[in-house]
């Protein structure tokens, strides 16, 4: 017995012990016990740890903590801006530290150390929590260290958006409580440690390790606030950055681009029509459809070729090769489809068979992880690319440049770039940069910077497109469009994508899309066949909302042969495809000069209605709607059957146009609006500017001339038309021109302004025919049969008298 006791004594001795070294290494709360003056912010002594507040610039702030005297070396995967010199106002007094720039303060709580982020008139816009600070013992892959969380206090009131792409419906995160978000990359899933908040700031987190967020209520029932946390699974420090300008979204996305990079312009051809599917298995096939799709007049820019154009067998995935009996000529391939207006993306992976002459050479250069014995596909052994090495990255471009690009590809289609890795064993593996349970969610930021990079240093003549699965922090820098991942043709699903969309776009990605119809389906159903009526409605549908996505694309499983071109639906449904089809070229001008303001300005293309109308409670929590640009709102149609649908026209605006009438409806309620299957129920913004072109069959088919120029009346506006070459990086040497547009409601003044700028190519005389919509006038797609106004534009400014 004697012994039994001091067994039992020893077991919880060693219990105690476990359970001290299991305890946060300092206080998660303590009080502030020295400060010192930094440049641009300052640093402070906290019992047991050390906090810095560093402006970057008027509108970011940065916030970093760690349990130590002296913060830790981090580097930023996703930050490539660097501090600017800040005039900041210092205060102190019994309570608080406050440094203040023009638009932002921040205070540091002396009792607690915790930080409050406020605007120039002292509104709390958001506040860490008490006890919400917390850096703790870990273990990854057997490695000791530390896990790092952060609580804040948000408004009960407040939205909260962002976090990148996932696939359960929810738009405001903020709108239930005890609900979570696990940032960890897979097929569908895409994490990006971004928020936007209704009040108007973003913040990064700046962790790439795998990250939950998670929202609940505040202890207190009657509390005007709810709890945020932020948990990275592994992390030296807290680190994050703080975005608000003037209290409007999108100057919080501006400087949150000046932070992680801008996006580049995208070509403009990049803006047209794009027909996939998995897979064209011949150069015949290709061609085949290419060249039907033209003799049938569809409007389309744009072919992709999917993967297994490689050689049958082993050691030929990544090898980049051509199967020469199924594509005897490749470059002879992409040179016929220039010839017919077509550009081309193609399937590039990270993943190579082992034993290939490219996985040799990145080997050879300590640019492979290690090899995976299983795998989802044949023939099941390989190895995956290590894109956190530059020499990997390097000669990783270097074989697309050389076995690809030569041959005329146009752009880049990466897929699995997760990485699909089964069981995330990514986690696992050792990188320049850190282990992989470090930097687990940057793999695509990384894998995508390597072709951005060596593209750009290859030629300025033809801009970088890329098409990816997956998307991190500061990746819209690269020139990267993200689409939806592999999901189901079924409503629900088709639902569920618009808040993705939303939510990734209010994440810094302005360039986003869907495999429009769904890529899987059921073949015994008929799910996915365009001779099943049921999916001719799912499809049409979804077309429609895939036309007011950035990229307009179809894509479909090769289970679901023989695919889902334009020919293969009945005739009615070709109807419904070719009028947005049409609409979307029509748009064009607008679109691409939507694209500059993304470019110049840090725009986005899909805007929720919180961007706009962050003052109208009803817009906060409508994830179904959006701006596709400045003007338009969309309201896609997610069921069966559906013949109207309600629409809510945001308040504090004249009365709102329908597109297809050009009747107004008074801003502030419900409307029903006809939704026939033939119509998506599209709206404009009072004050609106629209230019619509000519009808074409690709972008470059002509030039913009004349342009029909809708104005829609009810409040003043404004629009920036932009042009350029189209394609290459001219514009980045001021090789571009603008026109600005402008209507003075109460004056009824329309200006169009002097042209600044020129490029090569340019139109010096045009033709602007100008539309002041009304009920049945200016509506719809067709071009408006009687002009309002036609004016012979020179360069020079104009200005009109309207109605």
């Amino acid at each position: 017995m004697k012994l039994k006791r001091m067994e039992i004594r020893k077991r919880l001795s060693t219990t105690l012990i476990l359970g001290l070294l299991a305890l946060p290494l300092a206080p998660a709360w303590a009080a502030v016990t020295a400060s010192k003056k930094l440049p641009a912010g300052a640093q402070f002594a906290i019992d047991g740890g050390t906090l810095r507040i560093q402006f970057w610039s008027d509108d970011i702030v940065r916030v970093t903590y760690a349990t130590a005297a002296e913060l830790p070396a981090l580097k930023s995967l996703s930050v490539i801006a660097s501090p600017a010199a800040v005039k900041l106002t210092r205060q102190q007094d019994d309570q608080a530290f406050t440094l203040a720039a023009p638009n932002l303060k921040v205070k540091i709580d002396k009792r607690t150390g915790a930080v409050s982020f406020l605007d120039a008139a002292g509104h709390l816009l958001l506040r860490e929590a008490v006890e919400g600070r917390k850096i703790a013992p870990a273990t990854q892959a057997g490695v000791i260290g530390n896990s790092c969380a952060q609580s804040f206090e948000t408004a009960s009131d407040e939205g909260i958006y962002g976090l990148g792409q996932h696939q359960k419906g929810t738009w405001n995160y903020s709108a239930g409580s005890g609900s979570s978000v696990r940032l960890a990359q897979a097929n569908t899933d895409v994490g990006i440690p971004v928020i936007t908040s209704s009040k108007g700031y973003m913040l990064l987190w700046d962790n790439p390790a795998v990250t939950t967020i998670s929202s609940t209520a505040a202890g207190d029932a009657n509390a005007s606030h709810k709890i945020m946390r932020w948990s990275s699974e592994w992390g030296k420090a807290i680190d994050y950055y703080f975005c608000y300008g003037d209290g409007t979204i999108d100057t919080a996305l501006t400087a949150y681009r000046q932070l992680t990079g801008n996006a580049p312009l995208m070509p403009k051809w990049m803006l047209g029509f794009w027909q996939c599917k998995e897979r064209y298995a011949s150069q015949d096939e290709l061609l085949g459809v290419a060249k039907k799709l033209r003799e049938l007049k569809v409007p389309v820019d744009g072919i992709i070729q999917d993967w297994q154009y490689w050689p049958p067998g082993t050691n030929t995935w990544g090898s980049h090769l051509f199967d020469p009996a199924r594509y005897p000529d490749p470059a002879g391939m992409f040179k016929e489809l220039h010839a017919m207006n077509y550009h081309t993306l193609i399937s590039v992976w990270a993943k190579f068979d082992l034993g290939s002459d490219n996985s040799k050479e990145l080997n050879a250069v300590g640019g492979m992880f290690p090899q995976v014995t299983s795998y989802a596909f044949p023939p099941g052994h390989g190895q995956w690319y290590d894109p956190f090495s530059v020499a990997g990255r390097q000669t990783y471009w270097k074989q697309m440049r050389d076995q690809l690009f030569s041959k005329g590809v146009d752009g880049w289609w990466l897929d699995a770039p997760e990485p699909e890795i089964g069981g995330m064993g990514f986690r696992k593996y050792i990188t320049p940069m850190g282990p992989g349970y470090e930097v687990y969610n940057a793999y695509p930021l990384m894998h995508s910077t390597g072709i951005y990079q060596g593209q750009r240093a290859a030629t300025d003549k033809k801009r970088v497109v890329i098409l990816t699965r997956s998307a991190y922090a500061g990746q819209q820098r690269n020139s990267a469009i993200t689409w939806s991942g592999d999901i189901q043709g079924t409503w629900q699903v088709l639902k569920n994508q618009i808040p993705a969309g939303l939510n990734i776009s209010l994440s810094g990605i302005p360039y986003w899309n869907t495999d429009t119809g769904g890529f899987f389906g059921n073949r015994a159903t008929g799910n996915g066949d365009p001779k099943n009526p049921q999916f001719q409605e799912l499809f049409a549908r979804w077309f429609q909302f895939s036309s007011f996505c950035p990229m307009f694309r179809v894509h479909s499983s090769s289970g679901l042969n023989p695919g889902r071109e334009f020919y293969r639906f009945d005739e009615k449904t070709q109807g419904i495809l070719r009028n947005y089809l049409d609409l979307r070229y029509r748009l064009l001008p607008y679109l691409y000069s939507v694209a500059w303001q993304v470019t110049s300005s840090g725009s986005t293309f899909m805007r929720p209605l919180v961007m706009d109308f962050p003052h109208d409670a009803q817009a906060l929590n409508i994830g179904d709607q959006y701006l596709f640009g400045p003007a338009i709102m969309v309201t896609p149609i997610t069921s069966a059957g559906t013949t109207t649908r309600s629409v809510y026209l945001p308040a504090g605006s004249a009365p709102w146009y329908n597109f297809w009438t050009g009747e107004t409806s008074p801003a502030g309620q419900l409307v029903e609006a006809a939704a026939g299957v033939e119509t998506l129920p599209l709206f404009v913004r009072p004050g609106s500017i629209i230019p619509l072109g000519p009808f074409l069959q690709y972008s470059s088919e002509k030039t913009a001339d004349p342009i029909e120029l809708r104005i829609y009346r009810g409040a003043d506006g404004n629009f920036t038309l932009y042009e350029d070459e189209g394609d290459s990086y001219n514009y980045e040497k001021g090789k571009h021109a603008t026109i600005s547009i402008s209507w003075n409601d109460a004056k009824r003044i329309l200006e169009i302004g002097k042209r600044s700028g020129e490029f090569s190519g340019m139109l010096k005389d045009r033709t602007f025919n100008v539309v002041f919509v009304s009920p049945n006038h200016g509506a719809g797609i067709p071009t408006t049969e009687k002009w309002d106004v036609v004016v012979h534009y020179n360069g020079k400014l104009v200005e009109v008298k309207g109605p």
